[in-house]
């Protein structure tokens, strides 16, 4: 069970979940108002729009400033709306290329499969 947790917890970590100590760590807030903000679904609705612990931690600052900018506020979602962007190019791309991939492919009983062809650096075959 123990090797299951660390995986389970290592899974997390690489998909940008971290502990709450980490998490204070990694943003520069107290475990204290990360337990806070979460109970307010401040953390967990910014997460859920994609942004990063050190975005978060700079959101959760300006925040609790109440002399801040909005403007700010305004520069960090516009640079992570570009940041979605790019990924969204990025995936169309890769959508693009595996569609006409799997356009290709005769998906019959035969070996040759310019899918795998593809990804292994070969050239189409025949």
């Amino acid at each position: 069970m123990c090797a299951r947790a660390a995986t389970e917890l290592a899974d997390a970590e690489e998909r940008g979940c971290h502990s709450i100590g980490r998490a204070a760590e990694l943003s520069g807030v107290t475990a204290k108002m990360i337990r806070r903000y979460e109970s307010l679904d401040l953390i967990r609705r910014a997460r859920g729009l994609g942004f990063a612990i050190d975005e978060i931690g700079s959101l959760l600052s300006l925040w609790q400033n109440e002399r801040r900018a909005s403007k700010e506020v305004k520069r960090l979602a516009l640079k992570h709306v570009a940041e979605l962007d790019s990924k969204i190019e990025e995936l169309q791309s890769m959508r693009g290329v595996l569609a006409d991939l799997a356009a290709h492919c005769r998906g019959d009983a035969r070996p040759e499969c310019p899918i795998l062809d593809d990804l292994g650096g070969l050239p189409p075959s025949e």
